[in-house]
């Protein structure tokens, strides 16, 4: 139902408009509410705020209607006002369009032609809501969907875009918070959530500062993927970064004893990046997956708490820029042979 309020000092033209629109208020499409003068309707508009169209005369007492017009403009710019007035001079005209108001009807009112620039406005009015919805709905979506995912899809076609898929060159690095999941047997599902989050966002933070992208959160820990100009080097950075902001943080609680740490697991190469999931579902996951993301996954599962694991053989080309310290072979599900592991120590220099 369109709510519509009327200004105007003439008591007839309520009549009239009540009689001509019937059928719609009866119907309730519309809902006309009415005023005397601009005071009155900024009245009327303080308790009534979801008011979408506005028709005012100009010429009234106490407040005319350009002034209405522009304290209006004021306080919602989003509420539409058609002038009618029998003041029609190009420059009444014009002084309520620089204004803001949406159209100008001239007195007497023809009401075949105040039928038409109601539904005029009011599908401007819904596309301006529409418009403002996709925004909102697209603001949500971007906390939900990485920014790589969209410049993934953004020059595709969408029907032939959804199951491509392309070779890449990154690297990956799985985030694990140590033994989280012990806070839950003491605390509120309301306070673990919230915890998670913050530390959460802390390592979010250091992955975004060396421009990785967050693949995805599982339970209580970070899948992140660095594309681009020295990609290994940069997630290493971040994950040592990561690791000393959670060991500087406080225990939790005396109760549980909870010391917030993570495990870590980076390794890079070429794997397999775009959509994966279900198409006639329409539920779909913009992920990388290959041997070189469950490497990654599994230094992980394989680091204790404080750890950053990375391959020997990958370190050989850092060996300038960061300290490592070897952990000897660990064996590897799926791996026919075991393999050489190293633990990143710190940054030199």
């Amino acid at each position: 139902m369109v709510k519509i309020l009327v200004v105007d000092d003439e008591a007839d033209l309520e009549i009239l408009i009540k009689q001509k629109f019937r059928k719609q208020v009866r119907d309730e499409i519309f809902d006309f509410r009415f005023a005397l003068n601009g005071r009155q309707a900024l009245e009327v508009l303080e308790a009534n705020p979801d008011i979408d169209i506005i028709l005012s005369d100009i010429n009234m007492p106490e407040m005319d209607g350009l002034t209405l017009l522009s304290k209006v403009k004021e306080k919602n710019s989003l509420l539409k006002t058609v002038i009618i007035s029998a003041y029609g001079d190009m420059e009444n005209i014009r002084t309520a369009m620089n204004l803001g108001a949406f159209d100008f009807i001239t007195k007497p009112v023809d009401f075949r032609d105040l039928e038409i620039t109601l539904e005029k406005t009011i599908t401007h009015i819904e596309q301006i809501k529409s418009n403002l919805r996709a925004m909102r709905e697209n603001n949500i979506l971007k906390m939900y969907v990485d920014e790589t995912v969209l410049n993934f899809m953004g020059n595709r076609e969408i029907d032939t875009g959804l199951m491509e898929n392309e070779n890449v060159e990154a690297t990956v690095a799985f985030v694990d918070l140590v033994a989280f999941t012990k806070i839950s047997e003491h605390e509120e599902p309301n306070v673990v959530v919230g915890l998670l989050n913050e530390y959460f966002d802390l390592m979010v933070k250091e992955i975004i500062e060396e421009k990785g992208s967050i693949d995805k959160f599982i339970g209580d820990a970070i899948m992140a993927v660095f594309f681009g100009e020295n990609h290994f080097e940069r997630a290493i950075r971040a994950s040592i970064a990561i690791r000393d902001k959670m060991n500087a943080l406080p225990e939790f609680s005396s109760s549980t004893h909870f010391r917030p740490q993570v495990s870590v697991g980076i390794n890079y190469g070429e794997m397999v990046s775009g959509n994966i999931g279900s198409r006639s579902l329409k539920r779909l996951d913009y992920t990388v997956i290959g041997d070189v993301v469950n490497v990654a996954a599994r230094l992980q599962a394989a680091a204790i708490p404080g750890q950053v694991l990375i391959l020997e053989k990958n370190a050989k080309s850092l060996e300038e820029q960061f300290e490592f310290k070897s952990i000897g072979e660990i064996k590897m599900k799926n791996k026919a042979l075991p393999v050489e592991v190293v633990e990143v120590v710190s940054r030199k220099g």
